[in-house]
C-alpha cells in the first residue's frame, strides 16, 4: 500500500481495486485486536509457568485464565482484518464452541477445568475449538505476514492438542511443546505491539470489492 494524501485524521491510499483511505476507527481496531491477542498470550503463559513450575498445586488457578484468555481471544476474533468475511466467521464460531464448551465443563465437571480436560483427552473435542480459532490467527499472520513464530505456531498447536488427544505424546514431549508455545506467542505480540498499523489494517478496497461480489 502507498499512501499519497494525508490528513490530520485519515490517510489515503491506492489498493488494488481503487482508493481507500486509513481513518481513527481503523486504526483503533487493530489496537484492540493486538490488546486482545496479548491478553490470551499473557494468560497462556502464566497458565504454562503454573504448569511447569508447580504441577497442580494451583491448577485451579487455570480456570480464570482461561476464561481471561477466552475474553482476550473474542476480542481480536470481532476486530481482526480478514479478507474474507467467511473465514473470520467461521474463527468466531469456533471460538463460541470452545467457549461454550470450557463454560460447560466448569459448571458439570467433578474436578478443576484444566484437570478434567487433561484427564479426559475427549473433552478437546470441544474446548479445543478454541484454540483451532487461535490456529487460525496464527496461520493467518504467517500467511501475511511470514513471521517465522506464527510459522511454527501453526503446526504446534494442533501437534500438541491432537497428540494428547489420541495418546502419542509423553508428558515431558508435552511440557516442551507447551513451553514452545507460549515462548512463541510471547514473541509474537510483542513484535506484533511494535509493528506498523496500516499493514494489520489491509487494503481496504479488496474489502470493499469482495463485499460487492457477497463473499
Amino acid at each position: 500500500m502507498v499512501v499519497y494524501q494525508s490528513t490530520g485524521e485519515s490517510e489515503v491510499y491506492q489498493g488494488q481495486f481503487g482508493e481507500f483511505s486509513i481513518n481513527q476507527r481503523d486504526r483503533l481496531e487493530v489496537i484492540i485486536y493486538r490488546l486482545g491477542l496479548s491478553l490470551a498470550a499473557v494468560c497462556l503463559t502464566i497458565a504454562t509457568l503454573i504448569v511447569l513450575l508447580t504441577g497442580s498445586k494451583f491448577v485451579s488457578w487455570l480456570t480464570p485464565l482461561f476464561g481471561l484468555f477466552s475474553l482476550g481471544l473474542g476480542i481480536s476474533l470481532v476486530t481482526i482484518h480478514v479478507y474474507l468475511a467467511p473465514l473470520k466467521r467461521l474463527l468466531q464460531l469456533f471460538w463460541l464452541i470452545g467457549t461454550l464448551t470450557g463454560v460447560v465443563l466448569i459448571y458439570t465437571s467433578p474436578e478443576s477445568l484444566a484437570l478434567y480436560v487433561y484427564n479426559h483427552p475427549l473433552t478437546l473435542l470441544g474446548i479445543g475449538f478454541s484454540f483451532a480459532a487461535l490456529t487460525g490467527i496464527y496461520f493467518k499472520e504467517g500467511f501475511c505476514f511470514a513471521r517465522l513464530e506464527t510459522k511454527l505456531l501453526t503446526p504446534l498447536v494442533p501437534l500438541l492438542l491432537l497428540g494428547h488427544l489420541v495418546g502419542v505424546l509423553s508428558v515431558t514431549v508435552e511440557k516442551i511443546l507447551l513451553g514452545f508455545w507460549a515462548i512463541l506467542f510471547m514473541i509474537f505480540v510483542l513484535r506484533k505491539l511494535t509493528q506498523a498499523i496500516p499493514p494489520d489494517i489491509g487494503d481496504k478496497s479488496v474489502f470493499a470489492y469482495l463485499k460487492q461480489q457477497n463473499v
